[in-house]
């Protein structure tokens, strides 16, 4: 007498062959995790894609546009005299609120630079360099008025914690070109100054994404990764006899639970074995030769941004889609005088050699290049005595991009005279998104995603627009 009664001998009713159905879409994901290229046809751009790749440099702290990119000569003939009250009467502010307002003049002085004699302050003279290749926008506006919600704003296209990343929604819809890296990389960087701001792990997150999509954080000094080596006496023929096991156990869970984080699961350690060989790879700097190293002003395996902005270069070869570095220590309610010229130091020099870099090897045209921080800062004193700062400002900010079709040596927007809001060309973050997207050859409006019974966009419902006047 049979005990045992074998599934295939039933006869096959609805669940039943829902659950084989679901069992081969199963394979096919799985199959697309483990070569993307399979699927990526049907994922593909619908625009003329002008940027293979993003490299996103985020200035974490929030820039003063004042001391960087916008030049108010108006603002410096009102220093120390109290701000017109028809600039800021009903605003919100962020520590200001009730005070005093004091005018506070830039602090450093600008020079035109470049063929078109494009103003910036003088503590940036790299970027001013390569400022012919640079689309600078001084009319960028954001929602968030402090820290986390404000990079959430800027990562994700909304305040609330959760939604998919930027990077993550790239990845998504373009997959990755790198066989033994992830699609989505992050890499922080920290001043040499003051204890900055923590930055979530949520800023890279995927959301109501599959988890393949988040991005995977790789330190520039010590072990790029954690637990990228394998313990004494383990040999990569014993991980990866490891790794085939595990996989066998998961597949024979599958086949009872037809459950797709299963194959994502599979996915990940598959990707995690191959990173085992291909980030040691990327972080050998030894065959770039002096003279980049001395282009980015950095030294191998010293954590800095410039280190971080070669790693960068070095990414984008390997086929990763989306990279994004933080510098922190922007964030200046007070000592502005004393840090600023520090930061703009420390990314001056490597901004430029990544555009260099990248041209040179024939990479910048398919490379989307954007500089950043969360929000700009306010015209106004944040102490009207001592070692003065400014506030978070979210009506203004200046920020800039580089490759991939963005017009280069262009000014785009404007502020008022006093640099309290943006007045010319006003851009939001959504409006940058779908730019973004626009240039990776996708169509913000149609890309989306069901989420708790909604249409889910990067860019949001609220009528975002490619900003085209930036783009040649």
């Amino acid at each position: 007498m049979r005990t045992h009664i074998d599934a295939s001998d039933l006869p096959q009713g609805r669940r039943a062959f829902l659950g084989k159905a679901a069992r081969g879409l199963g394979a096919v994901a799985l199959a697309s995790l483990l070569d993307p290229a399979l699927l990526r046809a049907q994922t593909g751009p619908t625009l003329p894609r002008k940027a293979k790749r993003v490299i996103w440099l985020t200035m974490a702290g929030g820039p003063s546009q004042f001391e960087t990119f916008d030049p108010k000569p108006g603002l410096a003939r009102l220093d120390g005299r109290p701000m017109p009250e028809s600039f800021t009467k009903g605003q919100q502010l962020a520590q200001l609120q009730g005070q005093k307002l004091v005018c506070l003049a830039p602090m450093f002085p600008f020079r035109t630079c470049g063929s078109h004699g494009t103003e910036i302050s003088t503590l940036f003279p790299h970027i001013g360099s390569v400022i012919d290749e640079i689309c600078l926008v001084r009319s960028m506006t954001t929602e968030a008025i402090n820290h986390d919600p404000a990079h959430m704003f800027m990562n994700t296209g909304s305040q609330i914690a959760g939604r998919p990343s930027m990077g993550a929604w790239v990845t998504y819809g373009l997959g990755s070109e790198a066989e033994d890296l992830p699609g989505f990389v992050v890499m922080i960087s920290t001043g040499k100054g003051r204890s900055p701001q923590p930055i979530a792990a949520r800023q890279w997150g995927s959301g109501s994404l599959p988890g393949r999509y988040q991005g995977v954080p790789v330190r520039g000094q010590g072990e790029a990764v954690h637990y990228l080596s394998n313990p004494a006496g383990v040999s990569r023929a014993r991980q990866a006899a490891d790794v085939a096991a595990i996989k066998a156990l998961n597949d024979r869970q599958d086949a009872h639970e037809h459950d797709p984080e299963i194959a994502v699961r599979v996915a990940q350690y598959e990707m995690a074995f191959k990173m085992q060989a291909g980030v040691p790879e990327l972080m050998d700097l030894s065959g770039e030769g002096t003279k980049t190293l001395e282009l980015y002003g950095c030294r191998p395996g010293d954590g800095s941004f410039a280190s971080n902005c070669l790693l960068a270069r070095r990414l984008a070869e390997r086929g990763v889609r989306f990279i994004q570095l933080y510098h922190r220590d922007w964030d200046h309610h007070s000592l502005l005088r004393q840090e600023l010229p520090l930061r703009a130091r420390e990314v001056d020099q490597a901004c430029a050699a990544l555009i260099l870099d990248l041209k040179r090897r024939g990479m910048l045209e398919e490379t989307l290049i954007v500089w950043t921080g969360e929000f700009g800062r306010t015209p106004m004193s944040q102490s009207n005595k001592g070692p003065v700062g400014r506030d978070h400002h979210n009506k203004a900010m200046s920020m800039w991009l580089a490759g991939a079709g963005v017009r280069p040596g262009h000014v785009h927007g404007a502020t008022d005279e006093l640099g309290y809001a943006a007045v010319e060309n006003v851009c939001t973050v959504h409006d940058l998104h779908a730019t973004m997207l626009h240039q990776l050859g996708i169509d913000h409006d149609k890309f989306s995603v069901k989420f708790q019974g909604l249409d889910a966009k990067l860019t949001g419902v609220e009528g975002a627009k490619v900003i085209k006047s930036i783009l040649v």
